[in-house]
């Protein structure tokens, strides 16, 4: 089995979101992709994001019509702090003997050496799927100095430019601006129906 592990808040989970998930699956041969909704991430500690029942809600809503698309736990049933190396040993505890795929931006592989436990983290994995944007420039010779094991581990995907995030859809609502095709359908009418992010 090969499992892609898809971190995020999702908030909310869009077009892009789900495009970036499909062309990974297609080209690393993914089994299973997991989307692992995140608490209460390290990274956004100040920001404000919706509640984890409406992002859940919203996210099984996104990916309900794919059977490849799982929506995982791992990091809902457990306590903070929420650093990608627990995420995967517990997955690894979940699924023994699969190879899992953790699945990240470029920006986020830039930003790897500055990671928690960074180096037990690449250990983790049997591989790191980063998503390409055309045009845009990886330097895997500087990572390598950092983290000597990198290399081996990182599975470029090519991924369409997408101009889309959850922050520019929020954005739109909060000014009453046109989101609907931004996001699946379900999503778009939760989002309506609850009255999310007109205060953003």
């Amino acid at each position: 089995m090969r499992i892609g592990i898809f971190g995020g808040t999702f908030d909310p989970p869009h077009l892009g979101h789900l495009i970036l998930a499909a062309e990974a699956s297609d080209q690393l041969g993914l089994d299973q992709l997991l989307f692992v909704l995140t608490p209460d991430p390290p990274h956004k500690q100040g920001q404000h994001i919706s509640s984890m029942r409406d992002r859940l809600q919203m996210l099984q809503a996104a990916i309900d019509a794919n059977r490849a698309f799982t929506l995982s736990r791992v990091d809902i049933d457990r306590s903070p702090p929420y650093f990608a190396v627990d995420t995967v040993r517990l997955l690894a505890h979940d699924f023994p003997g699969a190879d899992l795929i953790y699945l990240m931006g470029g920006d986020s592989l830039g930003d790897l050496p500055n990671w928690h436990s960074p180096q037990e983290f690449i250990e983790a994995v049997s591989g790191i799927g980063v998503m390409r944007r055309p045009g845009d420039h990886i330097d895997l010779s500087s990572l390598e100095a950092a983290l000597p094991d990198l290399p081996d581990k990182v599975l470029f995907v090519d991924a369409p430019l997408l101009e889309i995030s959850s922050s520019e859809i929020r954005a739109r609502v909060a000014e009453g601006r046109h989101f609907c095709y931004y996001l699946p359908l379900p999503v778009y009418l939760y989002i309506k129906e609850n009255s999310l992010y007109r205060d953003n």
